[in-house]
């Protein structure tokens, strides 16, 4: 077989390898990195990269490496949710940084976390001053959470004793000019109600909506694949024509 044609055919089965294997280990390989995933991702990924390119070795090593990672992978896993043990060894535990507005240098010394790295996560969350936050605990996956002080937190309806209704989650009626079949049953509506609203908004075509969405109060929301800004703001400093003439 022709080496490249070999290599092309080994990438494409070690891509949908590694797809089909983090969709069964879970989402926690992607989204919320502890550490033992990140040695998960690092290993699969260095399996993968031997099964596409290494053709001197039968793919089916390969094949069987990856298998047998993510049999142990889920073993760990399922150890983990049964026992709690487990789950603090492999996942480790959260870290209070910072207690009253005082850092807690032992903690940050035992994670290897330095004051550096403390402001840059408490500025992402909008907290500038560390006199202004009762508690910062750095979790598991890398991510800081921050209880600020009672008086720097913002207002609140509930604090003002102000009655709110109920929001919910938008129903996803249409995307990319499809019906969403299944959100459309769940709310009791039918095709025809749903083409009268579409028209009520000057829209003739499913085509012509890129999204369509329900919210809670019976309000259709609808983005039109052709936009009537007037003016479209561009946030880039590109010069108008070429080089500015």
């Amino acid at each position: 077989m022709n080496p490249f044609l070999e290599i092309f055919l080994r990438s494409v089965g070690a891509f949908w390898g590694v797809v089909f294997v983090t969709r069964v280990i879970g989402k926690s390989q992607v989204g919320q990195l502890t550490i033992s995933d990140y040695v998960n991702g690092i290993v699969i990924g260095s399996i993968a990269a031997g099964l596409a390119t290494d053709v001197k070795t039968s793919p089916w090593y390969y094949l069987f490496g990856l298998v047998l990672f993510s049999v142990l992978t889920m073993l760990v896993q399922y150890a983990g949710l049964k026992y709690r043990p487990a789950r603090k060894i492999l996942g480790d535990e959260p870290t209070v940084v910072v207690h009253n507005g005082q850092i807690l240098e032992r903690n940050m010394a035992r994670m290897r976390y330095n004051v550096d790295d403390l402001m840059m996560q408490l500025r992402e969350k909008g907290y500038f001053s560390i006199s202004d936050v009762e508690f910062a605990i750095a979790e598991p996956n890398g991510e800081l959470s921050v209880l600020p002080k009672s008086s720097k937190r913002p207002l609140t309806p509930h604090d003002l004793g102000v009655p709110t209704r109920y929001e919910g989650v938008p129903s996803e009626l249409v995307v990319d000019g499809v019906i969403i079949q299944q959100n459309l049953k769940q709310n009791n509506l039918s095709e025809e109600w749903l083409f009268k609203e579409l028209e009520k908004q000057g829209v003739h075509s499913l085509k012509d909506v890129v999204y369509a969405s329900l919210d809670a109060e019976g309000k259709l929301y609808v983005d039109k694949r052709q936009d009537t800004l007037e003016h479209l703001t561009d946030v880039t400093d590109k010069l108008p024509g070429k080089w500015g003439q």
